[in-house]
């Protein structure tokens, strides 16, 4: 089976063609971040028009590449969640060239693609596993026995991780997205000069909340800031320091307490705040403590692609999964309402 892959959630337009006998055909994303970078984070409306303005050209060309002119068997486009816009666009443009096509279409669950997408790699993990969603809007905890069983071990209370990062950049002039200007800075903070709380830490359980550690940056910005409103420079890259090591050594703490709770070894981490390397490294650090495993994407699948879109929805195709002619779109959608294979 062939499937074309369309994801539009939010700022991010791809398109992937996935077989479920050669692999990942190929794919092509176009990132909309100029577009929301002057207002410091995603406007909906231009979010929509955007996808709008790129999808089908993305599609056409991905097409041709990938010799699949004429030869889709099925279209798979993110239905949630995300911005309502945005789903409609790649809803609508799916379903419509499904029903010309006279193939199948299915939405996919945009946190489940994501969840999925380590497993386009040479060397995927095994089910069972613990996955850790971190991304821009979200960051969860979930046990995965299977492709649709899933069961929600935990979440952020408030703002999820990613979110996190871009406050911070913000409250030190930073562009957006702020993780990867954090990550970059922080490279450059000298360690101990400033200690951030790790929240929710030193209780049981597998919630997370980042809004106090937020307050905490402002507050720390603010009491150090001179005559222009910002620290110094090295000031800035302690505090990104301090702050990237407090939300990177949370979500460590959480995962290693996450698999000693499901009796697991193994750890999947995707989403956009997956590529971040501090991460990575203490993941990998910790976990060899304890004989366990990570598992994630290549960096170009940790944030939005269709690649993940495509590869999640053959998944459920190939077992006779498909969607009504009507397109329905859910902006919120939790991932353990999802049906199993």
């Amino acid at each position: 089976m062939r499937v074309l892959g369309i994801e539009s959630s939010c700022d991010e337009t791809g398109v992937a063609v996935y077989d479920s006998e050669a692999g990942l055909l190929g794919h092509e994303l176009y990132t909309q971040i100029k577009v929301h970078a002057e207002y410091g984070g995603v406007v909906p409306e231009l979010a929509s028009r955007d996808h709008i303005r790129k999808l089908i050209p993305l599609i056409d060309e991905i097409l041709k590449r990938t010799d699949s002119v004429g030869a889709i068997d099925a279209v798979a486009y993110t239905s949630g969640p995300g911005l309502i816009g945005a789903l409609l666009v790649g809803g609508c443009v799916g379903r419509a060239l499904a029903y010309a096509w006279g193939v199948p279409a299915i939405g996919v669950h945009h946190m489940e693609g994501h969840l999925l997408a380590p497993l386009l790699e040479p060397n995927p993990p095994a089910f069972p596993f613990v996955a850790l969603l971190v991304s821009g809007g979200h960051t969860q905890l979930v046990e995965v026995k299977a492709i649709g069983e899933y069961r929600l071990l935990g979440e952020s209370l408030d703002d999820a991780a990613g979110e996190a990062f871009d406050k911070a950049a913000k409250m030190m002039d930073l562009d957006y997205p702020g993780g990867p200007h954090i990550a970059r800075l922080a490279e450059q903070g000298v360690a101990g000069r400033f200690k951030f709380p790790r929240p929710m830490t030193d209780r049981p359980g597998l919630d997370f909340s980042f809004s106090g550690l937020k307050t905490f940056t402002l507050n720390t910005v603010t009491q150090n800031a001179e005559a222009n409103g910002l620290p110094d420079d090295q000031t800035c890259a302690d505090i990104a320091h301090a702050f990237q090591e407090a939300v990177v050594d949370t979500l460590v703490i959480k995962c290693r307490r996450a698999l000693q709770e499901c009796n697991m070894n193994t750890l999947v981490i995707a989403g956009g705040v997956s590529a971040n390397n501090r991460l990575r490294e203490k993941l990998e650090t910790a976990l060899a403590k304890i004989n366990s495993r990570v598992f994630y994407a290549r960096h170009e699948f940790c944030t939005d692609n269709g690649a993940m879109i495509a590869y999640a929805g053959c998944q459920r195709l190939m077992v006779g999964q498909t969607e009504p002619l009507a397109v329905t779109v859910t902006p919120r959608w939790p991932l353990d309402q999802l049906s199993h294979l």
